[in-house]
């Protein structure tokens, strides 16, 4: 696979995401990316740019640093990709999706969801 290819890109993204690299993750997305939390309900909040995008990976990352999230699957098709994954935390996890959008090698969108 190419390094242009969607899934490469969403399996870069997702090493550097675990290794809280705040600067490679931005490397890996678009000047006008768009990242939809999973909260608040229903919708999450909606961030555009590479600012506001930023600021919520560093707020994370200080929030959880241990936060670590184990890929239980990844696609693509076209130009989208999902990741399923689960993130835990001492007795308790949560298990979600990410659909995320590539463009020229970059993530585009990244719109998180997560059960229940």
């Amino acid at each position: 696979m190419d390094s242009a290819d969607p899934l490469t890109v969403i399996a870069r993204f997702h090493d550097a995401f675990n290794a809280h690299n705040v600067d490679a993750i931005m490397a890996l997305m678009t000047d006008d990316c768009v990242f939809e939390n999973t909260s608040p309900a229903p919708d999450g909040e909606r961030y555009i740019g590479q600012a506001a995008v930023r600021g919520v990976w560093e707020r994370l990352f200080a929030a959880s640093p241990n936060a670590y999230f184990e890929v239980e699957e990844m696609f693509a098709g076209g130009d989208h990709g999902v990741i399923r994954w689960r993130y835990a935390w001492g007795d308790g996890h949560v298990r979600g999706v990410d659909v995320m959008r590539v463009r020229d090698g970059k993530i585009a969108e990244k719109l998180s969801y997560v059960k229940g």
